[in-house]
């Protein structure tokens, strides 16, 4: 079973995760990426989407041109849960890493 991040991690959380933000209307986190050009932005989805499924734990996102917005939650704990943690750091890193 999937465990909800309790107040204390979910703190933890947002003050290392500095660019993500809560949802203001779920139990989940939001970032905006922003990269040169569309097909920078596909690479990182890309390299997202075959770490996410190694993680078995996908995200919500939305794609125009060179944007990327995400929407991190669990679903199956309907909260914030440490996938959410792993995935949003794996972002964070990936996105760095196209400078």
């Amino acid at each position: 079973m999937i465990k909800k991040l309790s107040l204390e991690e979910r703190e933890a959380l947002l003050s290392e995760l500095t660019d993500w933000t809560l949802a203001n209307d779920r139990d989940a986190i939001t970032r905006s990426f922003k990269f040169r050009s569309f097909n920078q932005a596909f690479g990182f989805m890309t390299r997202v989407a075959l770490q996410a499924e190694k993680l078995d734990h996908h995200p919500e996102w939305f794609n125009v041109y060179n944007r990327v917005d995400v929407t991190l939650t669990t679903h199956d704990c309907d909260g914030l849960s440490e996938r959410d943690s792993k995935l949003a750091r794996f972002m964070d890193k990936a996105a760095a890493s196209m400078g």
